[in-house]
């Protein structure tokens, strides 16, 4: 049989469930989830591998019309995923009306790659609102497959799986086989840092905010990172750290055993914070963080 292998994108509006289904798709936690929208906001690619296939799974930000500059950057990740994909998984969910975007949805409309559109959350619906969602999207997307999905509780999300390896096209891998994504592993450690953040601070501030890591060694049985947090106000620093630095101390705490499961291994972390003012504004210092 030949190998098959390809892009398997996922787009759709903020807080539908890409990162979930991702997570779902790849069976480990790869994407951040919280429940507040924008969470994602680069282009991750989690690579499953099999002896007959490779398949490139890319979670992408939600589709949003852009108010900042960093917005816009994020938007591009979006916009290239639509143009680099094998197989589209556009994902909306049982509460959504239309897409966040009209002018994305026109684009997905006139691909002539298959596309697979996921209803998501069907276990916060009745049947007669799935079926009402099913009939709505089936207008919206005729060329599409429609599937209605629970991420969260894995439903219909093999049936999926299936579909893909049925649609994978024939090539040869992109990616070397013992690789599960293209990011590397401070990557990881920062976006999981950043879903700490999200969790326990509410309103502009965790959208202000940005991770870095200055130092990641990894000395036999521990490894030691220092990670920088970047917000753009003296006000949201002061938030970030909280009364007495416990805010700050629960954010590394929690992450770090997070992180600890994830590599496997022991971890010393450091974590301060930085201001810099206004660097989602700024394409220079947007660059400098890796957008």
């Amino acid at each position: 049989m030949a190998h098959k292998s390809g892009f398997v994108n996922i787009v759709g509006s903020p807080n539908v469930g890409k990162s979930t289904l991702m997570n779902q798709l790849m069976g480990e936690k790869l994407s951040i989830v919280t429940s507040k929208a924008q969470t994602t906001r680069h282009r991750i690619l989690g690579i499953m591998n099999d002896e007959e296939y490779q398949v490139v799974f890319s979670d992408t930000p939600g589709v949003v019309n852009a108010s900042y500059k960093l917005h816009e950057n994020m938007m591009d990740y979006v916009n290239t995923s639509i143009k680099d994909a094998d197989i589209l998984l556009f994902i909306t969910d049982t509460r959504e009306n239309q897409t966040n975007h009209p002018e994305t949805l026109e684009r997905i409309k006139k691909l002539r790659i298959p596309v697979l559109c996921l209803i998501n959350k069907i276990d916060l619906s009745d049947e007669a609102g799935v079926k009402e969602r099913i009939a709505y999207w089936s207008e919206q997307l005729p060329n599409a497959q429609i599937f209605p999905v629970s991420a969260l509780h894995n439903f219909n999300i093999e049936a999926i799986w299936q579909t893909i390896l049925d649609l994978l096209p024939e090539s040869p891998p992109y990616f070397d086989k013992d690789a599960i994504s293209d990011r590397p592993m401070r990557f990881f450690v920062s976006e999981i840092i950043r879903e700490k953040i999200f969790l326990h601070t509410q309103k502009e501030v965790p959208y202000a905010c940005q991770v870095e890591i200055e130092e990641y060694k990894e000395e036999g049985d521990i490894t030691r990172i220092r990670a920088l947090i970047i917000v753009e106000r003296n006000s949201q620093k002061g938030i970030i750290i909280g009364k007495g630095g416990e805010m700050l101390k629960r954010i590394g705490r929690e992450a770090r055993k997070e992180i600890e499961k994830f590599i496997d291994n022991k971890v010393f972390l450091e974590t301060f914070v930085k201001v810099d003012k206004d660097w989602r504004t700024s394409e220079q210092k947007l660059k400098k963080y890796g957008y």
